[in-house]
């Protein structure tokens, strides 16, 4: 697998051929090549800042002669007409990597500053929201890493690093303990040491999931009353993960009935992105 530095410069690249090509034309034809400048990044909007180091990883590897400096960091609350960073160096290169760093920067925002939201419902229970795999194709470990910085947590990156048993699989496996049985034995035949978790439907299926010793149930769609009478059964003996259609609405009951995580798919699939601009320091 790709590391997070390489994955992000594999998106870096793409953002790049597709936003400047082969130059700005604009900019490259108003703009000396020996113009010198800055440009500061202002918040329009109250939320959650993230993406300050990404976006020092988008001038670096557009122009390394770029040089900026952080005023506020990653995670921080954020207000109206405060300045995240100034960046200093020629005018073509700032302008060229104007678009790429700010849609990276307001997404990234947008995602910790709802993503700060869900997990403030939860004040006073153990429960962490976490993130799912519905996420912008190429964008995935930019926007996990925004859940994070906004005070939730991770669930597997994708499907590769984590064995997450739904109601398809055991369907077709024939049942829990036959996808189980075969997960492990997968496992163990590719030298791979991965965590299990077995998504339930009913008081059944939980039993079934805690007699094969797995590392976390899902409750899928279950009533937060359910959800409570799952928990009393389940008992500590394994990690509990509520999941499917829980809003900011209807979280604190799922949080109040104790379980681990609460995946929310809304974290990242439909977020409004931050609003900010990178203006211009007049001399």
């Amino acid at each position: 697998m790709k590391s997070r530095e390489e994955l992000i410069d594999d998106l870096l690249t793409l953002a790049f051929a597709e936003d400047v090509g082969d130059g700005d034309a604009t900019t490259l034809s108003t703009i000396p090549a020996d113009e010198m400048g800055a440009q500061r990044l202002i918040v329009k909007e109250e939320g959650i800042l993230a993406g300050v180091e990404i976006a020092r990883m988008v001038f670096e590897k557009f122009d390394p002669s770029l040089r900026m400096t952080v005023m506020i960091p990653d995670g921080s609350h954020v207000k109206p007409g405060d300045i995240a960073f100034v960046v200093e160096g020629p005018v073509r290169s700032l302008l060229q990597t104007e678009r790429v760093m700010l849609n990276i920067m307001q997404r990234m925002s947008g995602i910790a500053t709802v993503t700060a939201r869900y997990q403030e419902r939860l004040t006073g229970t153990k429960a962490k929201v976490i993130d799912t795999r519905k996420t912008t194709p190429g964008m995935r470990v930019l926007e996990k890493e925004a859940v994070k910085i906004g005070g939730g947590g991770n669930h597997r990156m994708g499907l590769y690093d984590m064995v997450l048993i739904k109601d398809n699989h055991i369907d077709f496996a024939g049942g829990i303990p036959q996808a189980v049985s075969a997960a492990r034995a997968w496992c163990e035949q590719n030298g791979k040491d991965l965590k299990i978790e077995v998504e339930v439907r009913d008081t059944d299926e939980i039993k079934q999931a805690l007699a094969e010793k797995i590392d976390r149930i899902m409750l899928d769609n279950f009533t937060p009353e359910r959800t409570a009478e799952a928990v009393k059964l389940i008992n500590g003996q394994t990690e509990v993960e509520s999941s499917g259609g829980i809003t900011l609405d209807t979280i604190r009951p799922y949080g109040e009935a104790g379980v681990d995580f609460i995946s929310v798919g809304a974290l990242t699939h439909s977020v409004k992105g931050l609003d900010m601009s990178f203006k211009a320091v007049k001399s």
